[in-house]
This record gives C-alpha cells, structure tokens and sequence, in this order.
C-alpha cells in the first residue's frame, strides 16, 4: 500500500516539477484542414499502433485529405523506425512511449503529439488455479519476451507497487520471442507458470490454443497501482514537421476519425487490418475489443504521459533516457 500511494504522490508531484510547454489543450478535434497541401511520412508498428491507422490508409488512397496526403511505412520492431525518425525520413511515428523519452532526451528532435494506445499486455495462464488479481501472481513464474522495453519496466513497478520482489515472490524468465513465451507456457504441467503477452498476440494464442486463457489485464492492474492507465504507445511528430501547425493538427484530426471507425466498425477494420498486411482479419476481429486503440491529445495526453514516464523513472531512470523529458516535449 505504502508503495501504491508513493507512484500517486510522485505522479502529482510531475506536473510541479515538469511544466510543459504543450500542456493547453489542443482544438484538433474540430476538423482542421491545412492551409497548404503536405505529403505526411507515418511509420508505425505492426500491431495495435498500425491498426489504428488502417482507415486513413485506405482514405489516402483516394488523394489529400484535409489537405495533406499520406505515405506509410509499417516496421515489426522500433529499432527499424528509430533511424527513420533521426534520419529525418518521417514526418511522424508510432512508437512506444518510453521510447519517445529516450528519442527526446538523445536528440531533441521529436515531440509528442498524441497517445494512440493504452494497456496490451496481458497475463495468460494454462492451467492451474484461477489468477483473479496481480497479488495472485506471487510464487509463479513470468515468462516474457521485451527485455529493455515497455513490457519489461511495466511488469517490474508494477510487481514492486503490489508489494512483490523479483527472485522473492515472483520469477521473471524473459524470452526473445513471444512465441517461446507460449512454448514455455503450454509446457508447465502444474500452473506454476504465467505468460505476459500483447495483443494482438494474445488472441492469437488463445485461438490457436484453447487451453490458453487471458487471466488479467495489466491495464487495469496498472491503473488500480498507480491511478492512471498504462501508456504503450504514442504517436511522435518530428520537430520540422511540429512547426507545421495546421498540417500537424490536420494529422491529428484524420488520425481521429481513423481511429474511431477502427472502433466502432470492426468488421471492416479487421479486413483493412489484413489487406495492410498487419494480422489476419479472423485474430483482427477478436483482439481489436483488447487493444484499448485510442487518439488522446492536449492537456490529457501531457497528464496521462507525464504520470506514466514518471512511474518508470522512478523504476528504472534509463527506461526513458536516465532522466525525465523537459519543455519541448509535447507538440503545443
């Protein structure tokens, strides 16, 4: 409990320490057009972060869209859009968010414009007795795959906030691949075991897999630890491009009608999710409900991002560069 109010105290104490500078609200909501005609260069992550992306793809097909047209690029790991981004050949990624810290904090040449996915990341289990909440997880072994990234300093605060200890209460056995994780899983005969998977992979175990079973959300376990929910992914605009107002703010507003037709129509999300190459449409349909896709901007994204990189600094400082972003990090 001590632990739980101390991510709490430190949370609002951020936004004493860290004034930034993007911190009124943006108007994007209200449909904006650019005033110039822009070509708009987006890279993005083959899972939830693209798949929110899927109905301005196919819109751009057709030609500009509130004044911009779009090129995309879709990458299966970060390490192959962080170039992209330094190099200065996109305009605007999808990242994860400790990630855009780091990227900050070594260049200062990207700003957050966006967060476009909360929790997907999920506790499964084979077997055993049923895990109800994160306090069920003590005495089992957690495997895992994304040593040194999101998955890992998000599983490690959220263990010391529920009062655990690695090598104590709780077993962490990363793997390179989520793959191996399920392996591993389907091989513990006695439940002493757990995996820790994102969506959409988690649905495709589960389909693949009966036995398999989502046994907790760690958004929610997140959330219930800290008091705000758990920031995966945002969506990062380059320093150049963020002087572009009207065309950044043009961006947003397609980006938001793209995502809430991703939401509310998954029938067709899920076979535009295909066409693009992501996952299939039959996983598509099932993991989209999980993969909490969002667009916030303004003043909730600056709270909701700053309370979250501050869990991880206090975690593990290098997970977001060795120290917290300053002014200059969001998109104003």
């Amino acid at each position: 409990m001590k632990r739980i109010i101390f991510f709490l105290i430190a949370a609002l104490a951020l936004h004493l320490v860290l004034p930034a500078e993007g911190a009124k609200e943006n108007s994007w909501i209200e449909t904006s057009k650019a005033k110039e005609a822009r070509e708009v260069r987006v890279a993005a992550l083959r899972g939830p972060t693209a798949m929110g992306l899927v109905d301005l793809m196919e819109r751009s097909k057709s030609g500009e869209i509130g004044g911009n047209s779009y090129s995309f690029v879709l990458e299966g790991a970060p390490d192959a859009i962080v170039p992209m981004v330094v190099k200065g050949e996109v305009d605007a990624a999808c990242i994860p968010a400790n990630l855009a810290a780091v990227l900050f904090n070594n260049t200062g040449k990207i700003e957050v414009a966006a967060i476009n996915t909360l929790g997907v990341l999920y506790i499964a289990q084979n077997g055993g007795s049923e895990i109800e909440g994160f306090s069920d997880l003590k005495g089992k072994t957690i495997y895992s795959a994304g040593k040194g990234s999101t998955p890992q300093y998000a599983l490690e605060t959220l263990i010391a906030a529920y009062g655990m200890e690695i090598g104590k209460d709780v077993e962490i056995e990363y793997k390179s691949e989520h793959a191996e994780c399920v392996a591993a899983l389907l091989a513990d005969k006695d439940g002493s075991a757990v995996a820790m998977l994102p969506q959409p992979f988690a649905t495709t175990a589960q389909m693949q897999n009966g036995a398999i079973r989502i046994a907790l959300d760690l958004n929610s376990a997140w959330k219930e630890a800290t008091g705000v929910p758990l920031v995966t992914g945002v969506t990062v605009v380059s320093k150049e491009f963020g002087e572009d107002r009207d065309a950044v703010l043009s961006f947003l507003s397609s980006y938001k009608e793209s995502v809430e037709s991703v939401n509310s129509d998954i029938e067709r999300a899920a076979t535009l999710i295909e066409e693009a190459g992501i996952i299939k449409a039959q996983v598509a349909k099932k993991a989209l409900p999980l993969c909490n896709i969002v667009l916030v901007t303004g003043d909730e994204m600056v709270r909701m991002a700053d309370e979250y990189i501050q869990a991880l600094f206090e975690q593990n400082p290098k997970s977001i560069g060795g120290k917290l972003p300053g002014d200059g990090f969001y998109f104003n």
